[in-house]
């Protein structure tokens, strides 16, 4: 076993004790068995991940399923609606070449694009400057300014397009009266400048929630960095450039990958602006199209194609906005 003792020194003049060090004269018993720590598994982690993971697998994973399913086969109906019978037959890729073939819904893909190519960089430069303002000293009522950047964001996006619609019908906008009072005419829904009042609703509506994600991230930067660098004599502009925004930077790839997944999804603003103007066609964004397939011209398995080809376009986008975020961090890294 194991033992310390402590002996006095005979040698000592003055008797003192000196420390033996620790020695093991413990031999293992041989054949016998390694006790292993016993861990009781109880279900309380899967009981309260099981909501979640219903959830999941019934409002994302099964539907994905069954869209994929049904983009392999096609009905073929007969008897003019009346005495003929509905048969599904296997029809492999017709449906994704159909697909591709309609012009409208590659149109779609190039117009929502081009918007995220414009509409992305400015909302979360916007997203960026108003984090960085309320993170800075320059700003008192901190509390209040975040409340109102993120006061849009409360506005269900149904409700601000149809806001933002009244606003752009020239009949009845107070803008287009104003800018019309002083020489200016306008038109916020005509073909060339629709497609950007659809991306000023959406930048209104999400710049707050991605300041909210920008400003948490420069809440976790430590304060002694700030401090050291206004003693070397960094003023705001310097230590947003070269301190904040740096190391901010995961949570800016953060909103962009949720931005681009948005884009690509894009529905809700230019179907509401769909009822105002005859600008906004029945397929003017991928998902607007794979609506208008599956419930208009009543063709499931056509529409789950569609939707099996957008959700694939954005699975590739965002695993290259992964990838550069990836291979930024290891440049940093190395760097």
């Amino acid at each position: 076993m194991t033992a310390t003792t402590r002996l006095a020194n005979p040698e000592s003049p003055s008797g003192s004790v000196s420390s033996v060090k620790s020695f093991n004269t413990a031999k293992p018993i041989q054949g016998a068995p390694e006790r292993k720590p016993r861990y009781r598994s109880t279900p309380a982690p899967y009981l309260f991940v099981a909501p979640f993971v219903l959830l999941f697998v019934v409002f994302m994973l099964a539907p994905m399923v069954v869209a994929i399913y049904q983009s392999f086969f096609t009905v073929k109906r007969s008897g003019l609606g009346f005495t003929g019978g509905r048969q599904t037959l296997f029809a492999g890729i017709s449906n994704y070449l159909t697909a591709f073939h309609d012009h409208e819904f590659m149109t779609s893909f190039l117009r929502v694009l081009m918007f995220g190519v414009i509409q992305v960089p400015i909302m979360i430069g916007l997203s960026l400057v108003f984090a960085l303002l309320i993170d800075s000293t320059l700003v008192k009522f901190k509390k209040t300014a975040q409340i109102i950047v993120f006061l849009p964001y409360s506005v269900p996006v149904v409700v601000a397009a149809i806001m933002w619609g009244f606003l752009y019908q020239p009949g009845v906008s107070p803008i287009v009266k104003g800018l019309k009072s002083i020489g200016v005419t306008v038109s916020f829904l005509s073909p060339q400048t629709v497609l950007w009042s659809v991306g000023n609703v959406t930048t209104w509506c999400w710049v707050g929630v991605n300041m909210v994600i920008i400003f948490a991230g420069l809440q976790s930067i430590p304060q002694d960095i700030y401090e050291a660098a206004r003693i070397d004599g960094a003023g705001e502009f310097r230590i947003a450039w070269s301190i904040k925004i740096p190391m901010v930077m995961p949570s800016l790839m953060l909103t962009v990958l949720f931005s681009i997944i948005g884009t690509i999804q894009l529905f809700n603003e230019p179907s509401v602006l769909q009822s105002i103007t005859g600008n906004v066609t029945a397929k003017y964004t991928p998902a607007m199209a794979v609506v208008n397939v599956t419930s208009q011209q009543n063709n499931q398995n056509l529409g789950a194609a569609m939707a099996v080809i957008t959700a694939l376009i954005t699975l590739v986008l965002s695993l290259i906005v992964s990838a550069i975020q990836q291979a930024a961090a290891k440049k940093e890294a190395r760097s």
